[in-house]
This record gives structure tokens, sequence and C-alpha cells, in this order.
């Protein structure tokens, strides 16, 4: 049956916690008064150095339990460095981009300003000459 990846990692959590309540245990000799300093010592702020040796030994275990777990249950554990973003898909041959498209002749097949017999590449309309330039008014 598989489980989910939350399932996993609160058993990864609960064996942790135990194993660190054992290992605070085993520190205090079974003393209950040394035992209750060593709990009231941890805080939010406290460092690894400030915890019982047994306890610091007792983490890098259940971190390297943790990741062989994982990887039992299928899950892929990735190296410490960050994943690379995607590149972004290459541009195939045969597409074209919308700024380099070619035009198509022109409605009622007259070529266009700059092509062969198209008027020299100026203006035309009524009142100008072959040339785009004003031509002789009509009176």
């Amino acid at each position: 049956m598989t489980r989910s990846a939350t399932e996993v990692m609160q058993e990864i959590v609960f064996a942790a916690v135990v194993d660190a309540v054992v290992a605070l245990k085993d520190a205090s000799k079974g003393v209950p008064n040394s035992l209750l300093r060593d709990l009231n010592a941890i805080h939010a702020n406290t460092a690894f150095a400030d915890l019982p040796e047994a306890l610091q030994a007792t983490i890098p275990a259940s971190v390297r339990a943790a990741f062989t777990r994982l990887l039992k249950e299928g899950y892929s554990v990735s190296p410490g460095r960050p994943a690379q973003p995607p590149r972004p898909p290459r541009p195939d041959a045969t597409q074209r981009r919308p700024d380099t498209q070619r035009r198509g002749p022109r409605p009622g097949g007259t070529p266009g300003p700059g092509r062969p017999g198209g008027g020299g590449g100026g203006r035309s309309g009524p009142g100008r000459g072959p040339t785009g330039k004003p031509g002789p008014r009509k009176s």
C-alpha cells in the first residue's frame, strides 16, 4: 500500500522525538531532577551545542534514518544544491516570429512600393505622378 508523504513524515518526526526523549533520559542517568533541568534548558533559541551530548549524538542519527526511510518509501531526496530553472524551449526553425513575417501580394494584384513595378517607392494617388511627386495641376 502506498502512503502519502505526510504520513511518512509524521512517522519520521514521531520517531525522532521519541529518540530525543530517550536520549535525554539516558543523559540524566535516571535522576528526575537532572532530566527536568535538561528539559527546562531547551527553548526556541537553544543552540545545538547547548544540548546534552547524548541528544547531540541522537539528532544526526535521526536525520540519517529519516533520509534512508524516505528513499525506501520511493521519495527522491535532492542533493544540497538548488534545482536549476527549466530552460525556455528553443524556437523551431520552421516557426517564424510575428515581427519577421513576409507580406503577401497586395489586394488587387498591384505591387507595393519598393517592389518591381511598384512606382518607385513613393506615394501615389490622385494629383501625384509616377515618382510620387505632385504633378501638374489641372485647371
